[in-house]
């Protein structure tokens, strides 16, 4: 392959949050992989933040956009960018995370090797507990409408050490070659926020791809940095309306009414899951 084909972007999409964002970019001046370039896309912030990250990390690339195309938006905009820079390969990462200086190429090489993948996606720890798993595989069943994280706030162990093929790769960090995003046609920005992750893997899966999950590649993210915490009412609202939205996109009309029946419950459970949790900080 040529220099160009093996270059990987890694793009993080900021919205008036520079200090997450200047976090999640020192995290990533240790990776040592090259050839690594990074790209900020800023979704039209209304505060200083571009200054703010251009002072701290002239080195990297920021693409400002006119207006919030939220997070689906602004990832297919950073994307477009990248592979007009000639990106082999890109990676999505949220600007609440933190990543281990090794977690890049474990996600490169896969993807390199094996044509059938179309995603790879690393282990991903809470950053406030970075003993328990938030993201170690993802579960889908559009017929009962549940979308879940494998492990989620579970201790880690042994059982999350080993590569699988996953339903879906969450947006929080997924791995992808530039060529095969655009062909899928990127996130579907009508999501806004929330289910684009899920939507583009069904039609990745679709395509006859597979979703890889990466153990040894490793990454802690502040949960819910946006909206408020993992229970915060904007965050609830607006993963519901996103799930009900993929539902419908799926026609899955089965999905649809236990997802509402189950709605209450599954909120319950969540919320009594989650406070559980943050006692045990």
């Amino acid at each position: 392959m040529s220099e160009s084909e093996e270059t990987v972007f890694v793009i993080v999409v900021n919205w008036n949050n520079a200090g997450d964002t200047i976090r999640c970019l020192q995290s990533l001046s240790s990776v040592a992989y090259l050839p690594m370039r990074v790209m900020v896309v800023d979704n039209g912030s209304t505060d200083c933040s571009v200054a703010e990250i251009r002072q701290h990390f002239p080195q990297y690339e920021i693409l400002e956009l006119e207006s919030n195309r939220g997070f689906g938006g602004g990832c297919n905009a950073g994307h477009d960018k990248a592979l007009e820079k000639g990106a082999g390969y890109v990676v999505f990462l949220n600007n609440d995370t933190v990543v281990d200086p090794g977690f890049l190429e474990p996600l490169i090489v896969p993807l390199r090797e094996r044509d059938t993948l179309a995603v790879t996606v690393p282990r991903i720890y809470f950053m406030n507990r970075p003993d328990r798993i938030w993201y170690a595989g993802g579960e889908v069943n559009l017929l009962t409408g549940r979308i879940a994280h494998r492990g989620i706030r579970q201790p880690d162990g042994k059982r999350f050490d080993f590569p699988l093929e996953t339903a879906y790769a969450t947006g929080c960090c997924l791995a992808v070659r530039a060529g095969d995003f655009r062909d899928a046609g990127g996130f579907d920005p009508s999501f806004s926020m929330y289910a684009e992750d899920v939507d583009l893997s069904l039609r990745m899966r679709k395509g006859g791809k597979k979703i890889l999950y990466v153990p040894v590649s490793k990454v802690w993210h502040r949960v819910s940095a946006s909206g408020g915490g993992e229970l915060g009412l904007s965050r609830l609202w607006k993963k519901n309306r996103s799930m009900l939205r993929l539902l419908v996109k799926y026609r899955a009309w089965p999905g649809i009414l236990l997802y509402l029946l189950l709605a209450p419950f599954r909120l319950a459970q969540g919320a009594a899951a989650v406070r559980e949790f943050n006692r045990g900080k």
